[in-house]
């Protein structure tokens, strides 16, 4: 969302308008969609429910909407046009929560819930809900005015408005998950914070009906993150329990290289399904992916280095680098490349490492600042290979280009180590907490 977005209401996005970065309406806000979760922890916030053209309505990933400004939704222009169904962890905000009747915590005083609002969590891209807009008394509610615009069937109970007052969401009970009803959720919970290697601890060691359960609970960009820590029959057992277009939309939250290698370990007529069902150009980058070798750099690269036009600027650069999603590895060093900027680019110029974007000043082009005396490697370059060339010049990632000389992607050193420590190191090394099955 824009940069200077701090807190947005809910309520005010029913019926805004969505448009993609060409200005092409996509189609308007019917909902906003929150996981509840126990212990009365602020509600996550997966996405949006968007009605398009024919009433169809769409799930939209909050991580896909990059501004909400003038009554208005942009998103990255990329949308999964698969019919939205809701899940069992999931909750809709002006369908479902709009007009409760929750306690105040600190009176016990009764209260109608007008509306929630929800912030961005600081250095990531999640957004939670915060606030609670309530109003004392029985009043007629806010989902009787949005009415009209999200064709709500309501049936409040009538009665005089009494006072308003926006308080924190810990402030009220009333909306958290029933723990003893929700035993995946229960055990989210209690797991919330781990990193996602120490979850897939967890998980590697739940039974296989558990270990299904939790997968379910989970949102995609936290399986996906998890699925990459798990060893590979794990991957295949939980990918296969999920429905094929959620399985999709869960290889393209994965890091390429990572979903291409869970993909390879799936028998053809499901991978050519799963890649039928996702995105034309995450799919290409998976079809390219699966066309080299397995231990090669072409096997080994991610297909999603930054990559920078020649005309760019330090400034430029280090905006990119930026980006919380980046590993450290690849936000190590940019990659200038001639039009187009996406792999496989136009030719590979050279690299500008971290550590010299920060001692030149803002505007300097980084075209004036390339290293360009070590070759980059081609995509047929064996393992030892790799492994040597990163050693050897102290690297945590490598350029690789075609024979055209275009970018293709990076190897970085953490996909190197995956493939040099045994095969059964996560079964071995895995820290996480055991489980209860």
């Amino acid at each position: 969302m824009a940069a200077g977005t701090s807190r947005v209401f809910l309520s005010h996005l029913s019926g805004v308008r969505v448009f993609d970065p060409n200005g092409d309406q996509v189609g308007r806000v019917r909902d906003v969609i929150v996981m509840l979760r126990v212990g009365g922890r602020p509600p996550r916030v997966p996405g949006l429910v968007v009605e398009v053209a024919s009433r169809r309505r769409i799930f939209l990933p909050i991580t896909r909407v990059t501004g909400v400004e003038s009554g208005q939704v942009i998103t990255t222009g990329v949308v999964n046009m698969q019919r939205f169904e809701q899940r069992p962890t999931e909750t809709l905000v002006i369908g479902e929560l709009l007009d409760q009747r929750v306690t105040l915590v600190d009176t016990g005083e009764e209260v109608t819930v007008l509306d929630v609002s929800m912030v961005r969590l600081p250095a990531r891209r999640d957004w939670e809900i915060d606030k609670v807009f309530v109003r004392r008394g029985r009043g007629r509610g806010l989902r009787r005015e949005l009415e009209g615009r999200v064709g709500l069937a309501w049936r409040g109970a009538g009665g005089r408005r009494g006072e308003t007052l926006t308080v924190e969401w810990s402030a009220v009970t009333g909306f958290s998950l029933d723990e003893h009803a929700q035993g995946a959720e229960a055990l989210l919970a209690t797991f919330d914070q781990l990193r996602p290697a120490d979850l897939a601890g967890v998980l590697h060691h739940l039974s296989a009906k558990r270990r299904a359960e939790v997968a379910a609970a989970l949102d995609d960009d936290r399986l996906a993150d998890v699925l990459e820590e798990l060893p590979d029959d794990d991957q295949v057992e939980i990918l296969g329990k999920l429905k094929e277009e959620r399985a999709a939309d869960v290889l393209e939250a994965m890091d390429p290289d990572d979903a291409a290698d869970l993909l390879a370990e799936l028998p053809e007529p499901v991978q050519e399904r799963l890649l039928g069902l996702m995105e034309p150009h995450e799919a290409a980058d998976m079809r390219r992916l699966l066309s080299y070798e397995e231990r090669t750099a072409g096997g080994l690269m991610t297909t999603e280095p930054i990559v920078l036009r020649p005309d760019a600027t330090v400034a430029d650069a280090l905006a990119r680098v930026r980006n919380p999603d980046l590993s450290a590895a690849l936000a190590a060093q940019v990659y200038v490349c001639r039009p187009p900027d996406e792999t496989p680019t136009g030719k590979y110029l050279g690299t500008v490492h971290f550590q010299r974007l920060l001692r030149d000043p803002p505007f300097t082009l980084v075209s004036s600042l390339l290293d360009n005396d070590l070759e980059p490697l081609h995509p047929d370059t064996p393992l030892p290979a790799v492994t040597s060339f990163l050693a050897t010049y102290n690297m945590v990632a490598v350029p690789v280009v075609d024979e055209g000389g275009s970018l293709l992607g990076a190897v970085t050193v953490d996909d190197v180590l995956d493939h040099l420590l045994p095969e059964d190191w996560r079964e071995t090394e895995l820290h996480g907490v055991a489980g209860d099955e």
